[in-house]
């Protein structure tokens, strides 16, 4: 078996299609980081597709800006921005270039790196470890994601997502409108592996 950063990143092209598919397809892949000399492996289990400038709930509705020019970059960009003035959120944008759509990761599960996970989130041995992931600026933190991340493509050696061999079936996808935005909230744009207990809360 391949350890993870012998494995073979997902090609560009995969993320150059529909946001949605993209999104439903991401749900039980591998996220790799490898950062000074820790290696994290998770897998994910909760997204939230935006739409580009179609999608009042997306950064990129009102075009491009500074803070948002990842989002426009041909799919497979990673875009990561700040909220609440201390969390990254990482994304990675989806579709062809100029059209600022992409897909935000907000849980996973730990497979590989818990310890250092854990001390970067400057937790001691969690009493419910499934929280460790469970929502975008703790998976950012844990993983050690920043804006030094943004604009890099997710084929690196070093940051990658690789197939995990899982294989999900329509009937284990479960769907509902975003968490914490004020517009479009009628639409199921959230996705994530139902009964997981990995999920954001």
């Amino acid at each position: 078996m391949k350890l993870p950063e012998q494995s073979s990143p997902l090609p560009l092209k995969f993320y150059q299609r529909d946001t949605v598919t993209v999104a439903k397809d991401l749900l039980g892949k591998g996220l790799y980081v490898k950062k000074n000399k820790s290696q994290f492996l998770c897998e994910i289990v909760e997204v939230e597709a935006y739409l580009g400038e179609r999608d009042e709930a997306s950064h990129s509705f009102r075009g491009m800006t500074p803070r948002n020019r990842s989002m426009f970059e041909a799919g497979g960009t990673a875009y990561v921005y700040l909220i609440y003035g201390f969390y990254f959120c990482v994304n990675v944008a989806t579709e062809e270039k100029g059209i600022g759509a992409a897909v935000l990761f907000r849980a996973a599960a730990p497979l590989s790196g818990h310890k250092e996970m854990q001390r970067n989130r400057k937790l001691k041995e969690p009493s419910k470890p499934e929280k460790l992931l469970s929502g975008p600026g703790k998976l950012t933190q844990a993983l050690g994601i920043n804006r030094t991340f943004d604009g890099r493509k997710f084929d690196l050696p070093d940051f990658k997502i690789i197939d995990l061999g899982n294989v999900l079936s329509e009937a284990e996808i479960g769907s509902s409108p975003r968490i914490g935005i004020s517009k479009a909230k009628d639409q199921h744009l959230r996705f994530f592996i139902k009964n997981s207990p990995w999920l954001s809360r």
